[in-house]
């Protein structure tokens, strides 16, 4: 065991070596390199001096190179280096094209921004009609067809065209890569909610909408649409940062009325979302506001019996004391309720997560709204 191990360092170590490597395999190398270093074990090896013009060497592939090895290679390269090396070999393309290579980096960039309504989407893309028309070929639309726009280190992994489609053939429409790819060059649209709409316009601040976005690579922003209001057509706005998405917190349309399941155990100081819209013909907005104490109470935490009451009080902080947006309240029964001039207040989703209030937090306007 010792011996194949010394035999698998020694291997590794004379390749790197003699290779002339590109610019993203220098972070590895340099990984590696640190690794023999600081082990005992290694350090003698790290010492040796090798002569440049063995015919060895030179013979050497990073296919020689032991699986655990190259494997290690692989999981370390970002996802620019993995589409330079699939374009070495047929060997390291099936490698490189692999799903658990492919899954970290796309829970590690798009993770926390990507839902289950996100997940049935993605299904529904790679099952049009547009992309049946030419299974092989629309895949390397998806995510090769921009490439040079996605990663402009790879401007010269594909010469033309044909090489671009021969490289593609082998890449499963439903394959991590190719979501993270069809991500990345913005062609996929997905189902995600704004924080501010329509760069933080007064009538929506600390609310969060639902939305469809395409990012944009060049910008490493977001071009959101939303949903038609009613008459009004559907808006569009850009340069939406990553810290105003997030991926729905409740798998529902924002159309439909959200059942709460919290509003018994309510008490003031609680964090919550409200369901709110203008009329019935819009879809649900949620909004950020605290539990407050009823008129009737001091506000003293050993006195208050504000929980036992039928009726709570939500208060919206963000709005002026005097405001009508200030403060409105609800019945412990509560579905909707509301007026075509006051808008119409649905479910209520207690907040718990403490990253989730602090990313309500960071949303807070300027100056106290009117």
């Amino acid at each position: 065991m010792l011996l194949y191990f010394l035999i698998t360092c020694l291997s590794f170590f004379f390749f790197t070596k003699s290779l002339s490597l590109p610019p993203w395999a220098s972070e590895t190398k340099t990984l590696l390199s640190f690794y023999f270093i600081k082990n005992p074990f290694m350090n003698s090896l790290h010492q040796t001096t090798h002569d440049p013009a063995s015919p060895v060497i030179d013979q050497m592939s990073v296919l020689d190179l032991p699986e655990l090895v190259l494997d290690c290679i692989l999981d370390l390269l970002p996802p620019s280096g993995l589409c330079s090396m699939a374009r070495v070999c047929s060997s390291l393309r099936e490698r490189c094209v692999s799903d658990h290579l492919w899954e970290k980096h796309l829970k590690t960039k798009w993770g926390k921004i990507l839902g289950p309504a996100a997940h049935r989407e993605w299904q529904c893309f790679i099952s049009s009609t547009y992309h049946l028309d030419s299974p092989h070929q629309q895949t390397g639309n998806l995510g090769f067809a921009k490439i040079i726009s996605l990663i402009r280190s790879l401007s010269s992994v594909f010469r033309d065209d044909k090489q671009m489609r021969v490289y593609t053939s082998s890449l499963p429409l439903d394959s991590s890569m190719s979501c993270y790819l069809s991500l990345e060059t913005g062609r996929f649209w997905f189902p995600a909610q704004v924080y501010n709409r329509e760069n933080g316009h007064v009538g929506f601040m600390l609310s969060c909408y639902d939305a469809e976005l395409s990012y944009d690579t060049h910008t490493d922003t977001f071009l959101a649409r939303y949903p038609p209001h009613g008459r009004r057509a559907a808006a569009v706005e850009k340069g939406v940062t990553w810290d105003r998405i997030r991926a729905a917190p409740i798998d529902a349309s924002p159309h439909h009325l959200y059942v709460s399941d919290s509003l018994k155990e309510l008490k003031p100081g609680d964090h919550i979302e409200i369901q709110w819209r203008r009329n019935k013909e819009f879809p649900y907005g949620w909004w950020y506001g605290v539990v407050g104490h009823l008129e009737s109470c001091d506000g003293d935490l050993n006195h208050c019996h504000c929980q036992l009451s039928e009726t709570v009080v939500l208060k919206f902080n963000q709005y002026t004391v005097g405001s009508r947006w200030r403060r409105t309240m609800v019945m412990r029964d509560h579905k909707e309720e509301g007026n075509e001039e006051d808008g119409f207040y649905g479910g209520i989703r207690k907040i718990n997560c403490k990253e989730e209030i602090a990313m309500w937090k960071r949303h807070w306007p300027c100056s106290i709204l009117e």
